[in-house]
Order: C-alpha cells, then sequence, then structure tokens
C-alpha cells in the first residue's frame, strides 16, 4: 500500500468517527462565576483582598469583584436593586431594614460573620475627654443604622445627656474620617485602621466598643432568592474568603497582609500597618477565625437596637436574622 493510499485511509477513518459521533473533545472547564461584592472601606476586607491575590476565590469556581459603598442606605439599596449580590457589613444594618427601622425593607439574611466591628469613638485634637464634647457635633452613619446607637452608648455611659451633644448624619467610615479632618464635625466613630490613621495626625481615641461587652460587627449577608438560586457561588464565596482569612492569619504571611493594607488604605503607612494588622487579628476582638455569626454579639446589637431606634420594638432573637445554610455546606454542620 502506498504512502498516499494510507494517508487516505487515515482521513477516511477520522471522517467516518466524527460523522458517526465517535471524536472525543475534551470538555472546556467553565470560567468562574462572578460575585458583586459590597464593602465599606476598611482593614476588615483584608481577608478579601488577600483571597483575591492569592486566586482563591477563582480556585473554588467564582471571581469577585468589590466595590466600596458611601453608607448603608446605598449599599442595602444595591442588593435589592439587584447591581450587587453579597454586603459585607455591620449586622445592625441588615436588622434595621428587616424590622422596618430604615430606610427599606429588603429579605436579606446573614450567612457568615466577621469580626466585632472595630469600633472607636475618636475626637479633633482639641477635645481630649467625653466632657469636652457637651455643645460639640458627632458624625454617624445613618441616624438609625450602623454604629450610631454604639456611639450613643458609650456617649451616654460617659456622663454626656442626649441633649448636649448634636448627631449629624455624614456616610460611611472613610467618609466620617475625611469629614473629621476636615473639621465639620468635633468627633465620631471609626473603624480600624482608621482611628490609627487619625491618632497618627493627633486626634484622640476616647473609648472603644469593647466596653459595651460583646458586639457583632461585619457580617456576610445576602438576598435569600440569590442565595438559593446561586449556591455554588454561594459556597465557592465562603471557602475563598476563609481561605484569604487563614492566609493573612498566618505569621509567615504578615507580611504581605501588611502590603496589602498599605495599598488599599488611603494615608496608611507600613508603621501603621503593623499597629493595624494587630488590631484586625487579634485573637479575642479581631476577625473571626471560623466565620461562625456571634450570637452573643447580635443579641447585644439587640438590646442597643430596642433601647435607641424608632419605632420602639423588642427585639430578642439573634438567629433570627441568620440562616447558615450555606456555611454548612462549605464547612459542614455548625
Amino acid at each position: 500500500m502506498t504512502i498516499r493510499h494510507c494517508f487516505a485511509l487515515a482521513l477516511a477513518t477520522f471522517l467516518a468517527m466524527s460523522a458517526g459521533g465517535h471524536a472525543q473533545v475534551p470538555s472546556a472547564t467553565p470560567p468562574p462565576a462572578p460575585l458583586r461584592v459590597i464593602s465599606f472601606d476598611g482593614g476588615w476586607n483584608l481577608p478579601v483582598w488577600a483571597a483575591q491575590r492569592q486566586g482563591y476565590f477563582e480556585a473554588n469556581h467564582v471571581t469577585v469583584q468589590i466595590a466600596y459603598t458611601p453608607s448603608s442606605g446605598f449599599l442595602v439599596a444595591s442588593l435589592f436593586d439587584g447591581k450587587d449580590d453579597i454586603a459585607l457589613a455591620l449586622v445592625d444594618n441588615l436588622i434595621a431594614y428587616q424590622e422596618g427601622q430604615g430606610e427599606a425593607n429588603p429579605d436579606l439574611t446573614v450567612f457568615m460573620g466577621g469580626d466585632g466591628g472595630f469600633l472607636s469613638v475618636v475626637a479633633a485634637p482639641s477635645i481630649h475627654s467625653f466632657a469636652d464634647l457637651k455643645g460639640k457635633t458627632l458624625s454617624v452613619d445613618a441616624m438609625t443604622t450602623g454604629a450610631a446607637f454604639v456611639l450613643r452608648e458609650l456617649v451616654t455611659r460617659n456622663g454626656i445627656a442626649e441633649g448636649d451633644v448634636t448627631y449629624v448624619r455624614a456616610g460611611g467610615t472613610a467618609n466620617r474620617y475625611k469629614d473629621l479632618l476636615a473639621g465639620k464635625h468635633d468627633a465620631t466613630l471609626l473603624r480600624t485602621p482608621f482611628e490609627l490613621l487619625a491618632q497618627n495626625r493627633g486626634y484622640h481615641v476616647l473609648a472603644n466598643a469593647e466596653a459595651l461587652g460583646a458586639y457583632e460587627g461585619t457580617v456576610g449577608y445576602v438576598r435569600q432568592s440569590f442565595a438559593r438560586n446561586h449556591e455554588a457561588q454561594m459556597i465557592g464565596f465562603l471557602k475563598g474568603y476563609k481561605a484569604g482569612l487563614d492566609f493573612v492569619a498566618d505569621p509567615a504571611n504578615r507580611d504581605i497582609a501588611e502590603a496589602l493594607l498599605v495599598a488599599h488604605i488611603r494615608d496608611m503607612t507600613p508603621a501603621l500597618a503593623k499597629q493595624s494588622y494587630d488590631l484586625l487579628l487579634d485573637p479575642q476582638h479581631g476577625l473571626a477565625r471560623d466565620l461562625k455569626p456571634d450570637e452573643k454579639g447580635i443579641a447585644n446589637v439587640l438590646a442597643l437596637r430596642s433601647k435607641y431606634a424608632t419605632p420602639p420594638k423588642a427585639l430578642n432573637d439573634p438567629m433570627k436574622y441568620v440562616d447558615l445554610t450555606w456555611y454548612d455546606k462549605a464547612f459542614g454542620t455548625h
């Protein structure tokens, strides 16, 4: 048989197999599913930044794009309008909207915990104590959401009556930090690392939320309809986030974690990044290693909301706002 005949036979065999559906073509791996995450700007996003850098989200078949919100109202509206999929924000925001004490009432649920809030009362250089706050203006994210009630409680516990100060709405932590530096307000509540950035400029930390006991700060929350229809993405996000958290918590990776803080936060310096890392990864008061929502912390959030929110409502069921369906599927039963 000539070479020409051999080639013709091989070609005929290939065509016959293709026509008969016997040709084996390797299936392409589907691209990672996109997830749009919205958060307030701050150091508590460190696990997300690490997971993005290390490729942990992609290893779990999702890709994460994070955006930063100017306020809690904007954040919740973005979720409810379908512009974002997952929020990383204070649990009090979710509770406010669920209980009809905020600016909307979407069907949201907490699917993971995060931290204790990293909340500190920070005042202008001329103010050295709570007594100096009389007659001054204090800023909050929103009057009925976020950590406004923490600020009001700390002010009251330190002997200042509600009528002795003026509270004004100024948006998220980054916005309040800028306004404080600009002299628009005399004091505010800042979250790590912004209290350190302010201290570096001569501002004073008067107290922090640890004085109130257990407190649940940042959590992950989501529209239930989205989570039910995107289970694989939810699980992928949880696993990727946890891998990012484990990475930054490993002392061997501390230099990288500090570099991420410098890269992502304006005014951050290497020296301040070291201080920020110690606070963010503190074993007791830092980022929650197991990602479980803190039931006692949520109970304290509810107690403050029951005391200060309008319309008044007694709130006493911390787990009412939590659904660990996707947590359990990602990590096993809690």
